[in-house]
């Protein structure tokens, strides 16, 4: 079984446990959770997470400001990231290589399959 990382930040609960449960039922993978950006960034640095799934829509920071300080930190900068939301059209795709975003899974999704779609996104073994 492959030993990847994935940390999720994201603010809804409901979200924590389904992308936690189907990730670890369909991969084994380890799924870290934050509720926040700032705990997000946190995490990061302490655990480099193999990947992080970070959800647009938070309050205090959203998901596009914590990126840019995740992007701007030297330990947490070459993690892939990618974002989970259902408001695709608050982000331009055209502005993804350019703000480092590896992928989009948009809500709702199937967590059954997430960690399948993680992997076709970052071009891993699953």
């Amino acid at each position: 079984m492959n030993d990847k990382h994935i940390l999720l930040i994201d603010d809804e609960e409901t979200i924590q446990e389904v992308v936690q449960l189907g990730i670890e039922i369909e991969s084994g993978w380890e799924v870290s959770v934050a509720s926040s950006g700032l705990e997000g960034i946190d995490i990061a640095k302490l655990r480099q997470p193999d990947a992080i799934l970070l959800d647009v829509m938070m309050p205090d920071m959203d998901g596009i400001s914590t990126l840019l300080k995740l992007k701007a930190n030297s330990h947490t900068q070459s993690i892939p990231v990618i974002f989970l939301t259902a408001k695709i059209q608050a982000v331009n795709k055209n502005q993804f290589p350019s703000i480092g975003v590896a992928g989009v899974i948009t809500k709702p999704f199937n967590s059954m399959i997430l960690a399948t779609r993680i992997a076709k996104i970052l071009e891993w073994e699953l």
